[in-house]
Parts: structure tokens; sequence; C-alpha cells
């Protein structure tokens, strides 16, 4: 029973003898490392579900292990506040009541107030239930301790919230600082490719240059030579005309023949063709990315060892077509059996390689990348990279990158051309639409395999074309 008011300092020992967490005498006190006082059996209760941390319900102060000693002089004092209790004593006056200056004995359950036994025969109170003060704060006790469970659960709930909000927002930033270093990586290749074209551009000049200034040094000599052998032709002509008419007759036939052999022999022709060279803009240009990845242009077979029995090849192994039937077809370890595929014939282990696929038939499905060497040929597999595709699919009028789990494009058009880059060392496949230049989806820091091959899926009739 917790203990009734008392006036001072009798109701100062009474507090310091209760306990802060049951609100009653202390029972078995025991000290704690911060130096406040408990129960034994309520400071076990609170923390019987820890293993380390051990927090003080009072001050809050957080001891590492469980360090719990009895507090035997305070027992002692926890006894004389009991006697003491027992014994008659002139109530405070902060339990009195402020109107009539009786001893608050009673609880009022409408006004949620403490009343002396006056106020209850009062017209305020006297149609009001009302119960003895012990009775309601055992009852008010037992409703305040009935809250603590969910408020408790609250608190978790909120806490666990804000360790998923926190690992939420971790996960945006590390996908901001993977996002960052894609960026750096893929600026760092363009640098790198600019200064290969930068390279090649400028040996392209170069070699431009020594050919001009070896033309130059032809068709000038060659140029001299004629001045010189027409300043001779004109000496001698002017000699010639000074002479008497016997000199001047003299071998007329062959100075009028040399004179007529004088022909101005223009420049060579190759400087005619560097100087169309350069008006036309022949000369090399810096060529944007996607317009530079043609250069790594292949010309890409199907391999009919490893096509579906749904698929028929045809114009040399560079066309697909699905027609629903299965065909039969001699078996062997390297065709598809489950899923209608067909791979390249040729694999690649280095390099940087770029193809162009034609699609045939509007709205049908496809799947279009690469796969490894070891792909599942015999059974159900999921196309993802962790098996071994990476692909870009067309399905149910939805464009999709098959990664894990699949993300969604959003072409600006409908494309009917795609473009296969792949960069086997920067470990990079990019699929465009061929046509506008448009980039679908880029597979970055893809863990390749040592061997990949050209891969293609259709369905529902659909057809390819390898240009």
């Amino acid at each position: 029973m917790a203990a009734a008011p008392a006036p001072a300092p009798l109701g100062n020992l009474q507090e310091e003898a209760t306990c802060s967490i049951c609100l009653e005498y202390f029972d078995s006190p025991v000290i704690i490392e911060c130096g406040h006082n408990f129960c034994r059996s309520c400071i076990t209760k609170c923390w019987e579900r820890r293993e380390k941390n051990f927090p003080c319900p009072e001050c809050r102060a957080v001891s590492f292990r469980r360090n719990i000693r009895p507090n035997r002089q305070l027992a002692n004092v926890v006894e004389i506040a009991k006697q003491l209790h027992r014994s008659p004593v002139k109530p405070r006056g902060e339990n009195l009541c402020e109107k009539h200056e009786e001893t608050l004995r009673l609880f009022c359950e409408k006004d949620q107030k403490m009343i002396c036994l006056v106020c209850r025969e009062s017209k305020d109170h006297k149609t009001h239930s009302t119960s003895p003060i012990d009775e309601a704060a055992e009852e008010y006790k037992g409703k305040l301790r009935d809250w603590l469970c969910p408020l408790k659960k609250e608190t978790e709930s909120i806490l666990q919230s804000k360790l998923k909000e926190a690992e939420k927002y971790k996960t945006m930033k590390n996908i901001l600082r993977d996002e960052k270093k894609k960026i750096a990586s893929e600026i760092g290749k363009l640098h790198q490719l600019l200064k290969e074209k930068e390279k090649t551009m400028q040996g392209r000049l170069e070699e431009m240059e020594k050919n001009i200034t070896k033309v130059e040094n032809a068709n000038i000599t060659k140029l001299s030579n004629q001045i010189t052998s027409l300043n001779d032709l004109i000496n001698e002509i002017e000699k010639k005309c000074k002479e008497s008419v016997w000199g001047l007759l003299k071998d007329i036939k062959s100075t009028l023949k040399r004179c007529d052999a004088v022909k101005f022999q223009g420049p060579e022709p190759e400087i005619k063709k560097i100087m169309a060279k350069l008006k036309n803009n022949e000369r090399a240009k810096i060529e944007k990315p996607e317009e530079d990845i043609k250069s790594y242009k292949e010309m890409v077979a199907l391999d009919p060892d490893t096509a579906h029995p749904r698929l028929i090849l045809f114009e040399g192994q560079r066309r697909v077509r699905e027609r629903g039937l299965v065909q039969p077809l001699v078996e062997n370890s390297k065709r598809f059996t489950f899923w209608p595929c067909v791979l390249g014939s040729e694999g690649f282990t280095s390099g940087r390689h770029y193809w162009e696929v034609q699609l045939l038939q509007e709205g049908k499905q496809w799947h279009i990348g690469v796969s490894s060497e070891s792909v599942n040929r015999k059974g159900y597999f999921i196309r993802s990279p962790e098996t071994g595709i990476w692909a870009v699919q067309r399905w149910n009028d939805q464009y999709l990158a098959l990664t894990s789990p699949v993300t969604c494009l959003s072409p600006r058009e409908k494309p009917r051309k795609l473009g296969v880059y792949l960069d086997y060392e920067g470990r990079c496949l990019s699929l465009y639409n061929a046509d506008s230049k448009e980039l679908l989806y880029t597979f970055h820091q893809a863990p390749f395999p040592r061997r990949l091959f050209p891969y293609f899926g259709l369905w529902g009739e659909a057809e390819l074309r390898l240009v």
C-alpha cells in the first residue's frame, strides 16, 4: 500500500523511503552505479531483457554492466518510516482542502480531483461518484501501467522507423556515390576517346602536311627549271635578232621548233587532290561518341547449332524468325531447348564491338543483348546478369532492362533498329535506338565471364535481321 501523505519532515522521510518505480516503500532496496536506489524486483524487471547498456530509470545514466548492491542501511530507514507512518500525525498543509481545510480523503471521478468529506456533501460533488484516495491511486496506477506497454511499443516503432529512414538515406547516398563514380568513369573514357581521336586526326593532318610539302618542293623545282629554260631561249632569240641575215637564218628551223615546243606545265595533280579534300571537308572529323561506336561494327552471324527448334535461320545465318512450331533438328549440347533463343557464331573475350539488329515485325516480343558461354541451354532460367544474360526486352508494349529486379525503360520513340555496343575491358554493355542514337540502357561494371556471345530471343512470330 502506498504511504499516506504526512506533514514535513515526516513526509520527506516517507518520500525518500519510496521507490520511484513502484511508488511504494522500498522492498529489499538496492543501489546501482549512479547512486539511485530501487526495489530489487523493480530494477530487475526493468532490466530483464537487456544484455548491455543498463540505464537508470530515474536519471537515465547508462551502466555497462548489471551492478546491483543491497542497501541495508536504507532498508532500516524504510522500516522506521513504516513505523512512523502508523503513528497519528498531523497532515501536511498541502494535503488539506483549500476550501474547508479538511484532509483530502476522497477522489472525485468526474472532476478528476481529490476532495475532502465536506466537499463530497457540497452541491459541487454531491452527485459525483467518489472513492477513497488509496483505492483511486491503485486504480489509476493500474491505468498508467497499462499505458506503459503501448507507449513503449510506440517508442520502439518510432525508433524502428528512424532506423529505416536512416538506412534509406544511407542507401540513397550510396547510390549517388556509385553514380558519381560511374559518371567519372564515363567521362574518363570519353576523355581517352577524344585523346585517341585527336592523335589520329593530328597524324592525318601531319601526313597531309608532309605530302603538301613534298608536292610543293617538286612543283617549285619543276617551275624553276622551266623558267631557266625559257630564259635561255629568250636570250638566244634576242641574240639572233641582233645578228646578220646569215647568222639569223642559220639554224632558224631548230630555234622555231624549240619555241613551238615550249608549253607551260602546271602543278602536279596530287596538290589538286589535297586541295579538293580540304575544300570538300573530307579531313578527319571529331565524331560524337554515339557515332564513334560504329567504327567497331562487327558482321555478326547466327550460330544454327544454338538455335531453338522454333527458330528458322536464313539469309546466310543473318536473319531469324520464330514460327511457333517445333521443327525436327539434330540435338546437341549447344542448342537451347526451353527458351526460343539463338547465339552469335563468334564469341568475344576482349576489345570493343558493335552490331545492329533490324526489328522486322513491329509489336512483337524480343530480348537482345549478350550471353555468357555457360548459360543454361536445356532448362528454365531467369534471364538476368546473375544467370549470364545482359539484355533489353520488349514485352507487352513495355521495354525492360533485364536487371534484378527488372528496370522499366521509357524510350522517346519505339526503336526499329537496335545498336548493341560491348566494351569488354570497360565491363560495359549499351543498347541504343540505332536510328535516333537514343541510349536505351547501359549495364555498368558488368561481371562479364571469360567469353561473351551476341544473344537473341524471339516470341510470337517475331523476326530479326542483322545489318
